[in-house]
Order: structure tokens, then sequence, then C-alpha cells
């Protein structure tokens, strides 16, 4: 027995829904270290989820086997590719306020695959048009400029007088 039109879309509207339940929370924390934006105030960080996952919901059928999780969070990572590098040389870069903030575009789009969301050096490599070990490297500075920012300008040097007896 055929199933008719109305029942397959009803049926891919509740997959879809389950997958967004189960996912969209970590795909929203992921955009929202892509952004830079701080958790409770998020709004390029949701935008972006919400075209990576139309995008993925219009794939829905020809995933076939493929992870939709998978499929979403390189969609993200490709609007975000896309969208943001362009913005950030034209512009200087944004404020931005979340704990990736001090990093490029393309070191927080590294560290969120690598280190957040744990996708390979190769993978990553791929996705972006980058060799593996260009990967690599980008993740260790990005990771160093972290863990070890820059430090401030001296404090200004102060003179002591000594008390008179």
């Amino acid at each position: 027995m055929r199933e008719t039109r109305a029942v397959r879309e009803a049926r891919r509207a509740r997959e879809f829904e389950a997958f967004v339940a189960g996912a969209g929370g970590r795909l929203l924390q992921s955009a929202t270290l892509l952004t830079a934006e701080a958790p409770e105030d998020n709004p390029r960080a949701r935008r972006l989820l919400t075209h990576a996952l139309a995008h993925t919901y219009a794939c829905w059928d020809r995933l076939r086997g493929e992870d939709p999780y998978n499929h979403a969070r390189e969609s993200l990572a490709v609007r975000f590719a896309r969208g943001t590098w362009r913005r950030w040389h034209r512009h200087g870069g944004p404020l931005l306020a979340g704990p990736l903030a001090p990093l490029s575009p393309q070191q927080r789009l590294v560290v969120v695959l690598r280190l957040h969301e744990g996708v390979a050096e190769e993978q990553v490599g791929a996705l972006l048009g980058l060799p593996a070990n260009r990967v690599q490297t980008v993740c260790e500075r990005a990771t160093a400029a972290l863990l070890h920012p820059p430090r401030g300008p001296a404090p200004a040097r102060v003179t002591v007088k000594a008390a008179a007896s």
C-alpha cells in the first residue's frame, strides 16, 4: 500500500521535529560560539542556526542514511564561513562578547569544529578547503591565544619616596 503525500509529509515533519528537539540545543551552542555572542543575547547565532536547519529540512528526504546532525553542522559551518569572513574583513571585525571573541572567524570555526564538535582535522580541512596540517596549525594557535592571552600594558612606574625619620 502506497503512502499518500500528506502521510509522508507528516512523517517527515515528525522526524525532523524529533531531530531538532534532540540536536537543536547543541547546534545553537555551536552557532553561539561561532558568532562569539553572549549565550543570552545571540540573534546572529539563532539566524545562522535557522538557515542551517532550513537547509537540512529541505534535504531531509535525500539524506538516505546520512547523519542529519552532520549535515546540519556542515551547513552551519559553511554558512558561517561564507557570511562572516566577508563582513569581518570589510568592517574590521565586530565587537564580540563570547568566550571565543579574541579569535578570528577562521580560528573560531576550526576550534568549534575540532574541539567542541570533535570533527577530525581531515574532515575540517575538506569542509574549509584547507590541508589537514593547516587546520592543526590554526587550531594550535587559536588554543594558545585562548590559554595565554596577550598581556595588557605594563603598569606605570611608581616611585616610592623614603619616609623621613
